[in-house]
């Protein structure tokens, strides 16, 4: 038979709301109640049961993790952060693959029937109305790696997208490539429209400079070498910016394939600084985003909702750099 909170009770010597409190964050027991229902626990193996704990307090603990793109290499990096982020505040993650989700009451429902004391909605793609409708019924949200806005509607951690493509743009111009391409991920997608934006309007200030647009269907490896094979038909650009690294792989798997010298004869800069681009047999260049800020002020974020349901939505926005790596050229006043 397993330990209850009575065996416990009864070899402690005291009450079993004592042993309760004792293992309630926050609860109100004197040092020595909590010294003698340790000491029991311990020698009993005692362990609290977080579901029975849930019943009293009406708190589950459990944040809803909603990812839609696992294809990407770079969500097993962000899963792992934020997992461990959510246990080490005692909270328990519960991921929903959001994958070719388009209705975001379904993700309500379901979250809801989970009990969930928080969301966190961890895309880059999905429109500030998915998360909207989590704040709707009334559940705390962050959305990790959403659009930068200056009233918030809900919570936003991430990147400054348009300075990313802004970034990029500057960059090719300094090595030296004027007839420059975008290759994005999903149209639709509110990170391709805005690192787009930043690209051509920055572009659009050199008239020396030309630019071309594509985008791939889905940020993935194939998606990026498909668009790629397609765009080598025609007139390749000296230079890509691809709106992910996962697409600047999949577009140098097919620049390579297809006897392009990459950087002398096309150049690629990819966004995210994943794992993968600083392997050697890639070592792409990109601007860095901070995975791991980004997850760490988001665990906070929603550490404060639970306190606070009702907390202003804000934006926090980091920094991106360049990781100046293999890709593209050495810088054109260097030459």
């Amino acid at each position: 038979m397993a330990t209850t909170l009575r065996d416990v009770a009864e070899r402690a010597g005291v009450s079993r709301s004592a042993v309760s409190r004792t293992f309630t964050p926050g609860a109100s027991v004197s040092d020595k109640t909590r010294q003698l229902v340790t000491k029991a626990a311990n020698e009993l193996g005692y362990h609290p049961n977080a579901l029975a704990s849930s019943l009293t307090t009406g708190r589950t603990k459990l944040i809803g993790m909603v990812l839609n793109n696992f294809h990407n290499p770079l969500f097993l990096e962000v899963f792992d952060l934020f997992t461990r982020g959510l246990q080490a505040k005692g909270l328990r993650p519960l991921m929903v693959n959001l994958t070719d989700e388009t209705d975001p009451q379904h993700s309500v429902r379901m979250l809801k029937q989970y009990s969930v004391d928080g969301v966190v909605l961890a895309s880059s793609t999905l429109p500030a109305s998915f998360a909207e409708a989590f704040r709707d019924a009334d559940m705390p949200i962050v959305h990790s790696f959403g659009k930068y806005s200056l009233t918030p509607k809900v919570h936003v951690v991430g990147i400054d997208n348009e300075k990313c493509g802004q970034l990029a743009a500057l960059t090719l111009r300094e090595r030296g490539y004027r007839r420059v391409g975008f290759l994005g991920g999903p149209q639709q997608a509110s990170s391709t429209q805005d690192r787009m934006a930043g690209f051509t309007n920055e572009i659009a200030k050199h008239p020396e400079m030309t630019v071309s647009c594509s985008f791939a269907e889905d940020y993935t490896f194939r998606a990026g070498r498909n668009e790629m094979l397609r765009l080598v038909e025609g007139d390749v650009m000296d230079a890509y910016f691809c709106g992910d690294d996962v697409l600047s792989i999949g577009a140098l798997s097919a620049l390579q394939e297809r006897g392009f010298n990459v950087p002398d004869e096309v150049g690629i800069i990819g966004l995210n600084d994943m794992e993968l681009a600083g392997w050697e047999n890639i070592n792409l260049t990109t601007i860095s985003q901070p995975i791991s800020d980004i997850v760490e002020a988001t665990v906070d974020l929603m550490t404060a909702l639970l306190v606070d349901p009702d907390k202003t939505p804000e934006t926090r926005l980091f920094e991106c750099k360049l990781v100046d790596r293999g890709t593209l050229r050495a810088r054109h006043d260097l030459v």
